[in-house]
């Protein structure tokens, strides 16, 4: 499932889910590269 996160103000990465931290970020990959960050909430 892809994911949104942010890392800072304006820095958004767009990624695999990977897994959820225990900060309340997660974890996407790109590639083969792993971020952690904020999650963006999903609009309905």
């Amino acid at each position: 499932m892809l994911r949104t996160i942010t890392i800072g103000s304006t820095v958004s990465i767009q990624g695999v889910f990977v897994r959820d931290l225990p900060n309340g970020r997660i974890a996407v990959q790109v590639d083969s590269e792993v971020f952690s960050g904020k999650p963006i909430s999903q609009k309905n």
